[in-house]
Formats: structure tokens, sequence, C-alpha cells
């Protein structure tokens, strides 16, 4: 290494090396690298080796770091500066750098902290103001890689893709190093996000404390409905049991009004017990407030000061927090992945304790029932599609608009980009000349692309009396979100839409203090576009390709927040929508269902099925149930059969059902087991009830489900 860099580290007390950090050093010096290795193991200096030798070395040199979120870049800012060396000039660039800064940051600073969003919206369509950094920009590090999956995902791989060709309209082929939590296919994912060949480092060599797992289950209170004790205020206290006894903890869930609701739960407990001094150390972490307060609530719990902290999964990345106790989780936070992340923050140099409280959701309760199962099941595969039809055509736009597309960039867009260009052609967005494809119209297409969404296209949430705007949701989720009369959650507060006006792309929204909450009610169909495979399973022709999907929101539920009893159902008038996405489906064959399914038995049956096999869809690919659609029907008219459709639920699709469809016998036994073993007598959200099916839940036959799915699975 070069001596400026021993010095530095010698001076921030670093005399050796974790086996994993000096692989990842020998490694990148190869060639572009993955390290995946457990939580608190020291994946920053894995990268931060390579990348500060090389700046040590070439005073000319740039580096990008990328990371997901804005308090992740200022925790690896902090860290940059303790290592200190004077060859090393870093600095923020995102959305909070004053304006007056950026001008010297891009002239001066020779390592970049940024996120995918600044990189995609601010430096790529500005390329001539960056082309010195980009002219010599050797390295590009992406920090918590295996946040990018699914849209997400989908849309920065092809930012990394745009950068990747730009960097060499430069002159320059920058080392790509990625670090990952640890997922079943890191290599495959890093290589979907940078469309380059990956080196794995994956040999952990740091020591990891014991720690000791429990799992609370809140109490049934309803036997027959199987309705459970609030998972909220069972959590509740055992925070403010664990703060009781000093115990320095975390405590997660994916609400951000629960993340307020457990916090003063909390404290009320404590203060009834007359510890209000203790009370005073407990503090909520979320989205939603200003970089100040959340600065103060990381310093204030990595010096001690705090006891307790509860948050949504901001602080689940590797925000550096001190020394933790305890880490609970409240429900599933929807991967194994994310699971282990979030108890990965306590016991990190001694025995930590890791507390999961279940809810009542299929999969929460199917844990409760294998925890043998839960605690060793293996990590799920990372899933997203940079090809994927609207996320892809809308970055070559914008790829066009930073340099001309030519046939050079096959090697960068893959061996389909000109068909694709020539749609874009015919959409209007790019014209042809001389085999050169080229921007249409004014403005540039980047600021049009939202990363965190699957369509550009979204509707602006405004509150009523000031005329804010207080949030937006994608277009084509606000027919079932912000309907008229929807309630609305947004940062912790309520809001009834008094005003849905499609064509302005706006809802009004009022402040809601009501006990209810809404669901919609939509009738969907399928059709379908083209088979891509096909191949007979359990019993049944197994197919996966693309389809249509036409879905109609025709009214909406009230239902009371305490028990979820239906308080009213309502008409809606609303436009069809329609989507094309990828699916998987399959026809089940007059043999397999024979006499036993009458009609109104059988329709219930497939809807049961179908709700069952997309709760545990997510223990393969790595998705929330909210990113999968479902459709059952007794005759399907191009089938001719009864048929089950599972679709990705983002326009164009990510890849989420060809993972199903791949491991689609694995989808028909866990669905089997949820099902079958859950004590209920007629299905009960811990089973066949899903908080978002378009049918409010009818019908639905639980029995009639476990025979089908046992016939499937002995065939």
């Amino acid at each position: 290494m070069h001596p400026a860099l021993r010095d530095a580290l010698e001076t921030a007390g670093i005399d050796e090396l974790w086996s994993h950090q000096a692989d990842a050093l020998e490694e990148a010096r190869r060639g572009h690298t993955i390290v995946t290795t457990g939580t608190a193991s020291g994946k920053s200096l894995a990268f931060n080796l390579p990348v500060l030798d090389t700046l040590a070395t070439d005073l000319a040199a740039r580096a990008f770091y990328l990371y997901p979120t804005k308090a992740l870049a200022q925790d690896q800012a902090r860290k940059l500066s303790q290592l200190g060396g004077r060859f090393l000039r870093h600095a923020i660039y995102d959305g909070d750098t004053p304006r007056e800064e950026r001008r010297a940051i891009r002239g001066r600073s020779n390592l970049i902290l940024t996120n995918p969003d600044m990189l995609h919206v601010g430096v790529l369509p500005n390329h001539r103001s960056w082309g010195d950094v980009l002219a010599n920009l050797a390295w590009v590090v992406v920090d918590e890689a295996h946040v990018y999956r699914g849209v997400f995902g989908s849309h920065v791989a092809n930012v990394l893709r745009r950068l990747r060709r730009l960097a060499r309209a430069y002159g320059a082929e920058p080392r790509f190093v990625l670090t990952s939590a640890t997922i079943a296919n890191p290599r495959q994912l890093a290589e979907s996000l940078t469309g380059v060949d990956m080196r794995l480092v994956d040999r952990d060599g740091a020591p990891h404390a014991e720690r000791q797992t429990v799992m609370w289950n809140p109490p049934l209170v309803d036997e027959k409905l199987g309705k459970r004790a609030s998972t909220l205020s069972e959590a509740a206290g055992l925070l403010a049991g664990l703060v009781e006894r000093e115990v320095r903890t975390i405590c997660f869930l994916k609400s951000r009004r629960g993340v307020e609701l457990i916090q003063r739960f909390a404290r009320l407990r404590l203060e009834d017990a007359g510890r209000f001094d203790l009370a005073e150390r407990i503090a909520p972490y979320r989205a939603g407030y200003t970089p100040t307060q959340r600065r103060e609530i990381e310093r204030r719990l990595a010096e001690g000061d705090l006891l307790a902290v509860v948050a949504t999964n901001a602080l689940e990345l590797g925000i550096d927090v001190g020394e933790l106790d305890a880490a609970i989780c409240v429900t599933f936070p929807g991967t194994v992945a994310s699971l282990r992340q979030m108890w990965g923050r306590a016991g990190r140099r001694r025995t930590g304790l890791a507390l999961y409280v279940a809810g009542e959701d299929a999969l929460d309760q199917f844990f409760c029932r294998h925890p043998d199962e839960f605690l060793e099941r293996p990590v799920e595969r990372a899933i997203l599609d940079h090809e994927s039809e609207e996320i892809h055509l809308s970055h070559l736009a914008a790829a066009a608009y930073e340099l001309p597309l030519t046939p050079e960039d096959e090697d960068v867009f893959g061996p389909r980009w000109e068909e694709a260009a020539r749609r874009l052609v015919k959409q209007g967005r790019l014209r042809e000349r001389g085999g050169r494809y080229l921007p249409r119209g004014p403005g540039y297409p980047a600021a049009e692309i939202a990363l965190r969404s699957a369509s550009p296209d979204s509707v602006a949430i405004v509150e009523a009396q000031n005329g804010e705007l207080i949030g937006t949701v994608e277009a084509a989720r606000s027919h079932s979100t912000v309907h008229t009369g929807a309630v609305y959650l947004h940062m912790g507060s309520a809001f009834e839409v008094e005003d849905l006006d499609l064509a302005a792309r706006r809802a009004v929204v009022r402040p809601f203090e009501g006990d209810w909450y809404t669901q919609p009610k939509k009738e969907s169909e399928t059709w379908i576009e083209s088979v891509r495979d096909q191949r007979e399973s359990c019993g049944t022709i197994l197919s996966y390709g693309i389809v249509s999907v036409t879905e109609q929101v025709v009214a909406y539920q009230k239902k009371r927040v305490a028990d979820h009893s239906v308080l009213d159902l309502l008409a809606l008038e609303m436009p069809e929508q329609q989507f094309v996405t990828q699916a998987l489906w399959y026809e089940l064959p007059d043999e397999l269902l024979r006499e036993e399914f009458p009609l109104e038995v059988l329709q219930g049956s497939l809807h049961a099925a179908e709700h069952g096999q997309i709760a545990v869809l997510p223990l393969i690919a790595m998705c929330d149930r909210w990113d999968i659609g479902g459709l059952s029907t007794a005759f399907h008219r191009q089938t001719g059969r009864a048929t089950i459709f599972i679709y990705d639920g983002h326009p164009g699709g990510v890849g989420i059902t060809r993972v199903g469809y791949e491991r689609f016998e694995e989808l028909v036994d866990d669905a089997l087991r949820l099902i079958s073993e859950c004590p209920c007598r007629d299905g009960c959200p811990s089973c066949v009830q899903s908080p978002k099916c378009g049918n409010l839940n009818e019908p639905l036959n639980k029995r009639g489900a476990i025979e089908m799915l046992s016939r499937m699975a002995s065939r």
C-alpha cells in the first residue's frame, strides 16, 4: 500500500485486517468485485483500502461512492474524516448540498459520496460539467447493494450502465466494488446491476458475538376468528421492560405510524411505573424528520444518552449507532436477509438479544409454527430486470439525451438496444439519423423518471387547507390508494381523500381522526399475450409469460381499525386500467379436481390457494406481497380450464414471478403448509385472507384449497 495510506491507517489505530478485507483488496485490484459478509464485519474498510490506495498514488484519480440513503453517506463521510490522509478530499454531493458549494466539489474533491438519484438526475444529464471527474473516474463503490432489487434495482442497473457509457466516452473504465448483506445470489445481483463480470468475496473473517433469539407470538384472544392481542402493544411492553433494565435496544417495524405508537405506549408504561427519567430516553426515528433531527438522534444513541430507539428500516442499513444490546423486529420485515440485518445491529461485541414479535399476517404465523426453519432458512435471491420494458425504454431515452445512441452501445445496453430504440422512435421520443438515435422534444428525459417507481406518471397528494404537497403516489396505484373517500396514511398521520382528479393528476386530502380504514374492491381480468416457457408440474400445465391485466376499482369498504369489522360498502365510478406484466399461471385439469369441487367450492378453493401462494412467494423471491398480484377463475377464456394467475404487480414486471415459475414445487409445498397448519376453522388473516384482496376476501374456501394443493403436492 501507498505509505500515506499506511500512515493514515496507523493513525486511526488499524494495524491488521480481517481476512475478507485482505481478500477484497486483492480481488478488487484484479477486477470488479462484490463483498458479502455479515453485519458489522468491516465492509467499509474492504472497499476503502483499494480506493484510497489509488487516490494516494494517482493525484488526478476520482471515485464515486453510492449509497441508497443520505444518512449512510453522512455516516461514511464521518468515518473517512477519522481515517484522514492528506491525499483525501472527500465531499457529499446530494440534494442537501448547497448550490454554491457544488462547483467547488466537482472541481476539487477526489472522492464524491452521493446516491443513485443524484447520479441519475444531477450528474449524468449534466456530464459536461463533470468532464474532469468522468475522465479520471477510477472507482465506483455501490454500498448496500442488496437494497437495489425489484423496481428500484432495475432502475439503478440502468443508471450504472449510463455511467459506464459516459465514463468510456471520456476515456475512463472505472472499477466497480459492491458490498451486500448476505443474499443467495450476490455475484448474479452485482452483474445484473453493473453489466460487468464480478469476482466474489464471501469468506467472513470477522469475529461475531453470541446472539440469543426469542420469538414472541401475541396470545390468541379469539380462537374462532384467529384474532391475537395487539402486536404494537406487546412490542411496547417488551421495549419498556428492556429499558427498565437499562438494556440498550433498537426496535424495528415497517410502519411509520407504528413507530410513533410503540414509542408512545412504551413511554406511558414507564411513566405509569414512575420511571420518568427512563421514559425520556426513548426516541422514534423515521423518514419525514429533518436531517438535523435524524443526526441528533444518531448522536444521542451512539453516545449512550438514549437507551432505546424505535425505527423504520431507515436504520436497518449500516449506520454506526454504537454498541446495542438488543434488537426487536416487530412483524416479518419481508425478507430473511432484512431480518438478519436488523438483528445484526445488536450484540456486535458481546452477547446480544434478538427478539421477533409476530403479527397475525400469514407469514408471521407460519414462522411461529416453524421456528427452526425460520432461523435456519437460507436467505433469498435478490431479483431485478434491467430490461423491464417501461424502465429500460425510459433510460434509453435519457441516455440518448446524454450522447446519441450508436451501435457501439450494444456492449453496455445489450443486443436488444436497437429494437428498443426503434420503439422509442415510433413513440415520438427519439429520432434516427444515419444509424444514430437522438432525443426529440424539449426538456431532459431523466427528470421524468422516478427511480423508486415503475411508472414516471404520478399523482400529487395535496392538503386541502393550505395547498401543501405532502406526497405522491404512482398513477397506476392511485385508483386503489387515493380514490375519493379513501383513508390515506402519510408519515404517521391519517388523511381522508376529498377528491381525486385523474386528469389533473391531483388528490386533495384533509386530516382524518376516524377509527376506520378503507379497502378497495376491484374487478380484474387477465389476457395471455405470449408464453415464454411451459412445463408440467404438480399435475398441472404450468406456464410463464407476458399477460395484460385489466383492473377497475368499483367500490370500497370502510373497516373498523380495532377488529377489522365492515362498517359500510360504498360504490365508486372509476375508469379501467390496463398494464402489461410478467406472470406465471397454471391450468388445473378436470381429473385433478373431479366431482368433489362443484362450482361454488371450486371458486373459493382456487381463490384461497392463490392467496396462500402469494403469501409465501416472498420467501423465495426477495419481494413484498404488495409487489405481487393474482387472479383465479373456474374458467378462463383462453385456457378453457380452471386457472390461477400470479403476476408482477408493476408494469413491465421485474422478474419476481419468473422465480416462482422456476421453483413452483416449493411454492405449492409452502402454501399447503401455511394453510393446513393454521388452527382456524374457515380461514383467517394468518392463512388465506389477504389485506390487499380486490374481492374483499370473498369467496374463500380453506378446506377446498388444502385438498387441491395436497393433490398437486402428491403428483
